[in-house]
């Protein structure tokens, strides 16, 4: 009789823990889109997030949050959140990443969070913007931050099997990318510019089939952080160097020791093998399907990885809201709805 070598069961995947506490927050958000009031998506959001994070099975500190740039009462750096009664965790959270993009009613809206064991991610202090470069695996070693624009297109279609003709470059619509996109245009490669939600355009630069294969320019520092979660599950890279905004920024970041020369890499924005990512559409988008509501269900579409395996899920779930609603701490529905339902 053959003998099989014993192999430890698979462990918990946290992961599909957190797809709820973004499910949460989208659906919270999703009743603003288009409502033309950012800041009310945004406090929907993190209401519902921060409420479901209590649910979540670890010890977690937040280590990338709302903070300072957003102003925000819930959900800030230093923040402990989860059970209690579990591992010891970072946690990055982007209850909207996109909140104009979710006022205007427009595409790649997101809810997100990534959580690694304690000590695994990267702090910022308080420098809120970095010079990124993500691409997927074909190319991941063959990047370099540092090198010209056209070094790295030209190696991100080689990798692929095109030319620089075939490549798509996304970056965030911004005056300070004028010269950057001039750059990439004269390579003969095409640009995705986008508004807000750089989170998004990194998924897509790092996965096959999105019609993005590399993100280039200035975003924020707390996105890359998150982004290089997800990195970390699909198997790209990013490489991303600190970008302060003024002196003061640039005094900030020399005094609590930041090196604004070194080029950060995947592993130093998140070390170890162990991390998750979990992102719900909020509006439509290449990356997810935003929040679909029906008279007693919303719909949502989620993308829920995991590094040390791996796997990557889509999830699509149909949430019934009466029946949320009766022991829910989250408010899923409008007032009218309530009527509907007790009628």
């Amino acid at each position: 009789m053959e003998t099989r070598t014993a192999r430890p069961a698979p462990d918990r995947n946290l992961a599909l823990d957190l797809v709820r506490v973004t499910e949460a927050a989208a659906m919270s958000a999703g009743r603003w889109v288009g409502r033309g009031d950012k800041n009310g998506a945004d406090r929907a959001a993190v209401d519902a997030m921060r409420a479901m994070t209590d649910t979540l099975p670890i010890r977690g500190v937040v280590v990338i949050g709302e903070g300072e740039k957003d102003e925000a009462p819930m959900l800030h750096n230093g923040e402990e959140i989860g059970s209690r009664d579990g591992p010891p965790c970072d946690v990055a959270v982007d209850p909207i990443d996109g909140t104009t993009l979710t006022a205007k009613g427009m595409g790649n809206a997101i809810s997100v969070l990534a959580v690694s064991p304690a000590g695994t991610m990267y702090d910022p202090s308080a420098v809120f913007y970095m010079d990124k470069l993500v691409t997927g695996p074909d190319a991941a070693d063959a990047v370099d931050i540092e090198a010209p624009v056209a070094h790295n297109v030209r190696v991100v279609a080689k990798a692929k099997g095109g030319e620089p003709e075939d490549v798509t470059v996304c970056m965030l619509d911004r005056p300070r990318h004028a010269r950057l996109a001039d750059e990439v245009r004269e390579t003969g490669a095409r640009i995705r510019l986008v508004s807000d939600g750089d989170v998004a355009g990194a998924v897509m630069a790092a996965r096959d089939g999105t019609g993005i294969d590399l993100l280039l320019g200035i975003g924020g520092t707390p996105e890359g952080v998150i982004a290089a979660c997800a990195l970390k599950c699909l198997g790209g890279v990013i490489q991303a160097k600190l970008a302060p905004r003024d002196g003061a920024e640039r005094e900030r970041a020399l005094a609590a020791g930041h090196d604004l020369s070194r080029v950060l890499t995947t592993n130093d924005l998140v070390a170890g093998e162990e991390a998750f990512f979990v992102a719900t559409g909020v509006t439509d988008g290449q990356l997810l399907r935003g929040v679909r509501y029906g008279r007693l269900a919303a719909t949502t579409e989620s993308l829920v990885m995991r590094a040390r395996s791996g796997t990557v899920r889509f999830v699509l779930s149909e949430h019934k809201l009466d029946r949320l609603g009766a022991y829910s701490v989250v408010e899923y529905r409008h007032h009218r709805e309530e009527r509907e339902f007790s009628a």
